[in-house]
């Protein structure tokens, strides 16, 4: 995990994260058809359809420390831009469910990355283990839960499960390792960060203005000649929503 970054390097980080991570679909999870005029829920007042009100309360300080926001002076954050309501989604569609994965064994938890995920776990129940191991982490070690401590303790412990110095096996998970779910968690956060609107996150496509990227126009043909020149329309989401 890296320290708060600036707007600079924030800008440069996400740049490359978008060429790594596609617009992220949850096919059977949302609707494709939701009108350009239907506002984005307000994450104050949105209420889970996946996550327990324990588990809510962590996605919610986790994102924030991962993706810090306009109250940290860099630019809109993870929470400004809905992406624990992205998570929540995701993990009630069928991508959480894992109706659509491989999962039968055997599971080489200690094979080559190439074999891809090898748990016997959905991917919501990575979500559910870990957070209970992160918060018993939390009780055991800091007397609080996670959410309830200072953002530089927070920081410690996702530091400590990215590097894994959490050990999740003296806690009583044996399958799954602090790291895999910190990369778990910081990929899915990415993914709702810089996803299409429609999906849950990118609140106003905030994410997409600030790194410049145009969403979803249809056509480039006066632009295709065009080089290090700055796209100057704003962004438009799947929905229609223009920037």
């Amino acid at each position: 995990m890296v320290s708060q970054p600036d707007n600079m390097s924030r800008r440069a980080f996400l740049r490359g994260s978008a060429t790594l991570i596609p617009t992220v679909g949850l096919a059977g999870g949302v609707s494709l058809t939701a009108q350009a005029d239907e506002p984005a829920p307000n994450l104050s007042e949105y209420q889970p359809v996946f996550f327990g009100e324990d588990e809510w309360s962590f996605l919610l300080a986790a994102c924030d420390r991962l993706i810090p926001g306009e109250h940290a002076g860099s630019g809109p954050g993870a929470l400004d831009t809905n992406v624990p309501i992205f998570l929540d989604r995701q993990m009630d569609s069928p991508y959480g469910h894992a109706e659509r994965w491989y999962m039968e064994g055997p599971f080489d938890l200690d094979g080559s990355p190439d074999l891809g995920f090898q748990y016997p776990y959905s991917p919501r129940e990575v979500y559910q283990k870990g957070i209970a191991m992160t918060q018993q982490y939390c009780r055991q070690e800091h007397g609080k839960r996670f959410e309830q401590l200072d953002g530089d303790t927070q920081d410690a412990v996702l530091k400590g499960l990215e590097a894994n110095d959490i050990d999740f096996a003296s806690l009583g998970e044996r399958q799954m390792q602090a790291s895999d779910f910190f990369s778990h968690l910081l990929e899915n956060t990415k993914e709702g960060y810089l996803s299409d609107p429609i999906h849950g996150g990118n609140k106003h496509m905030a994410a997409w203005k600030m790194v410049g990227f145009p969403g979803a126009r249809a056509s480039y043909r006066d632009w295709v000649d065009q080089h290090d020149v700055e796209y100057p329309l704003g962004p438009v989401s799947l929905n229609g929503e223009r920037g």
